[in-house]
């Protein structure tokens, strides 16, 4: 497949000499046009790759907190259809950051995947992270997304041994998502020092980017995280500074979006003060 913004953006980077900053923000939380302003918060605010999720009834491997934002945001009305119409929006203003979209299959598989890579691609999005489908189902969505030029990233985990980790990125491209721990979403952080013998493990298995998530909160977390890896993904964070000002009957207290922005920019500095060459 061709470069992808999302290929185009790793390699600035890693001749930058610095990890990626990636944001999961919840597509729709707590409403469209709320949640819109988060999404073109992100960059300006330092982010470098935006992940969009689609909220789904059933999640199975996100926290507490991302599961509450998902279902604000299905009450709010949220569709897929509406979360690709978002992504069009934004691009519209910002054609260069990449965007992934996270999320379950069901959705997926409801809307048609014809159709669906076929508006996603009208509508701007680069890769996918579907965390209930395995590589042995790669036919349904992996090899069809990649024809269509969408990368499909795929998760490991710390469970993820040698003998696994080829059928895994077999068809995977963009990056490699490392799950730092094994849990659901905003848990504790993982130790760093096992997070470094991971990326490193996985990096004898692939030229491709490695980022790592699920537990990173702070700037100094970050930082670290980034020491070792070429990306450092934060989602549960910045769904709390959403949720953090919202009331008890969901109205806004302060401003999402710029509680978001300051958050992002605080982690921005951590990744941007990581010495990524160093650790090379």
């Amino acid at each position: 497949m061709t470069d992808t913004r999302i290929d185009r953006r790793m390699a600035k980077l890693k001749a930058e000499g610095r990890p990626a900053l990636v944001t999961y923000f919840m597509s729709g939380d707590p409403d469209y046009d709320t949640s819109l302003s988060i999404m073109r918060a992100l960059p300006k605010a330092g982010a470098d790759v935006i992940e969009m999720g689609m909220p789904f009834s059933d999640p199975m491997a996100d926290g507490p907190a991302i599961q509450a934002a998902g279902l604000r945001a299905l009450k709010g009305g949220q569709t897929l259809k509406k979360t690709l119409a978002m992504a069009a929006e934004f691009r519209k203003g910002d054609d260069e950051t990449p965007i992934v979209m996270m999320g379950y299959y069901n959705p997926i598989y409801i809307y048609g995947v014809d159709r669906f890579l076929a508006d996603a691609k009208v509508s701007g999005i680069d890769g996918l992270i579907i965390v209930d489908l395995p590589p042995e189902m790669d036919d349904e969505l992996c090899v069809p997304a990649l024809k269509a030029g969408v990368n499909f990233i795929r998760l490991a985990t710390p469970t993820t041994d040698d003998k696994r980790l080829p059928k895994v990125l077999q068809n995977t491209s963009g990056f490699v998502y490392y799950v730092s721990m094994t849990g659901i979403t905003g848990s504790a952080l993982a130790d760093t020092t096992k997070v470094a013998a991971a990326v490193k493990r996985i990096k004898g298995h692939t030229d491709l980017p490695v980022c790592v998530g699920f537990g990173v909160k702070t700037a100094e977390q970050a930082r670290v995280i980034g020491a070792s890896a070429d990306g450092v993904v934060v989602g549960t964070a910045i769904v709390n500074a959403v949720a953090n000002v919202l009331g008890p009957k969901g109205e806004k207290t302060a401003d999402p979006a710029e509680a978001v922005a300051t958050l992002v920019n605080g982690l921005s500095q951590g990744v941007r003060t990581a010495r990524l060459a160093a650790a090379e």
